[in-house]
């Protein structure tokens, strides 16, 4: 009985781990990402801000901080007229960086190259993101 019960405990642990494997972590990154970007676009603050990781959220304390520095810094995120996923690297099983590429309000091309980690709550986060303006892009 004690061998049944400890068997099904260790499966369970398998199949609840907050751990992804592959595509799945990937998938998991890049929601994240697209969720944010939909917020920017909706103007939904809050929303957007919810994806950010504690270490961003220490440098902008409140989703208004927030905004206003994607708002200065990043306008081809904040305000996309679309956007494509393009390479992803994994760092290591709970870290992730994803290229997006952007065209921004000026109709300019441009990549984002966003770093995620995975939370304690099981959850990716956005731990950064930089940009850079580019006339051909390759993927």
């Amino acid at each position: 009985m004690h061998r049944i019960l400890i068997a099904l405990t260790a499966v369970f642990l398998v199949v609840a781990s907050p751990c992804f494997s592959g595509e799945a972590q990937v998938k998991a990154a890049q929601d994240v990402i697209d969720s944010q970007l939909k917020a920017f676009i909706a103007n939904d603050g809050v929303r957007a801000y919810s994806f950010a990781a504690p270490n961003i959220k220490q440098l902008f304390p409140t989703a208004d901080v927030f905004m206003d520095m994607v708002g200065k810094g990043y306008a081809p995120v904040r305000q996309p007229k679309g956007y494509s996923f393009g390479k992803v690297q994994e760092m290591s099983p709970t870290s992730i960086v994803q290229q997006v590429l952007v065209t921004g309000p000026d109709g300019k091309d441009y990549e984002a190259v966003y770093t995620l980690e995975l939370q304690p709550d099981g959850t990716y986060r956005i731990t950064g993101c930089s940009l850079r303006a580019s006339n051909s892009l390759s993927t």
